[in-house]
């Protein structure tokens, strides 16, 4: 992976991106990544017309419908500013894949520049804004002991795991745990949990299993679709494994502690 220039100063101004799955199914994420950015003194702004990042059909073998749809979203994201994105994989076909399918469209060059300022949400905080939660007073919650699962086109593309355990290790009262299956697919995929139902399901008992084999009762992840396959399936076999977004876990873990009046 090309090692990405950071920003030498925290800008003013990003847009927030939240993805479908974030407005449809966790809305509380796309909220609490808004919290995190504007505590550090950022001004959050969320075009209204934003929709899908167009992963779905293109992981389908529809580039152009994914065109379609990414195009859709071109004129919303017009200043300079950052983009920020509570979701890896999303980053991931904003950054990467969106200038391959503009490649010979009269807006490549166009395209190339928005891609070139989209960051994944804990990349964003720790390498732009350089946050340090490690100095964070500690708040309310108890010690916790949790796993953490990074989605393989995050992994691979945004490199998202390395900022999900830095983040999640700075965190006071918090100590993660890898286990055996971390490494891989939760079998969400997008559309392949649905065309392969079995291996899918048989995939996310995997990833189940070894995250409760740890002892662990809470799994943080920066992916709706990974969160929701596993939270989903934790449910079904009424695992004792709570699910949590990984923009949540860190406001619910570094809010300051109210002083009394």
């Amino acid at each position: 992976m090309k090692e990405r220039l950071y920003p030498a100063t925290p800008p003013a101004d990003v847009y927030l991106f939240g993805t479908c799955l974030v407005d449809l199914f966790v809305p509380e994420a796309g909220l609490d990544a808004v919290r995190l950015l504007e505590r550090e003194g950022v001004t959050v702004h969320f075009p209204r017309n934003q929709s899908c990042c167009g992963q779905p059909a293109y992981s389908s073998g529809y580039p152009d419908k994914a065109r379609e749809v990414a195009r859709a979203q071109l004129d919303l994201f017009a200043n300079p500013w950052p983009i920020v994105v509570p979701s890896g994989s999303c980053a991931g076909m904003m950054r990467h894949h969106w200038p391959r399918l503009f490649e010979n469209d009269p807006q490549a060059a166009r395209v190339r520049d928005l891609s070139e300022r989209v960051y994944e949400l804990g990349e964003f905080l720790l390498r732009v804004l350089k946050v340090d939660f490690s100095e964070t007073a500690a708040n309310a919650c108890a010690d916790e002991r949790v796993v953490l699962h990074t989605s393989c086109a995050a992994r691979r593309e945004m490199g998202t795991r390395e900022h999900g355990v830095e983040l999640v290790d700075s965190l006071p009262g918090v100590t993660r745990v890898e286990h055996e299956r971390e490494s891989e697919c939760c079998g969400f995929g997008g559309t392949f949990s649905l065309k392969h139902p079995d291996i899918s399901g048989a995939m996310v008992a995997d990833k189940l299993a070894s995250a409760c084999a740890t002892g662990c009762e809470r799994l943080v992840s920066a992916d709706c679709g990974c969160l929701l396959n596993i939270g989903h399936a934790a449910e079904h076999k009424d695992a004792p494994l709570k699910v949590e977004h990984l923009a949540s876990f860190l406001w619910r873990r570094t809010q300051r502690k109210e002083t009394a009046a």
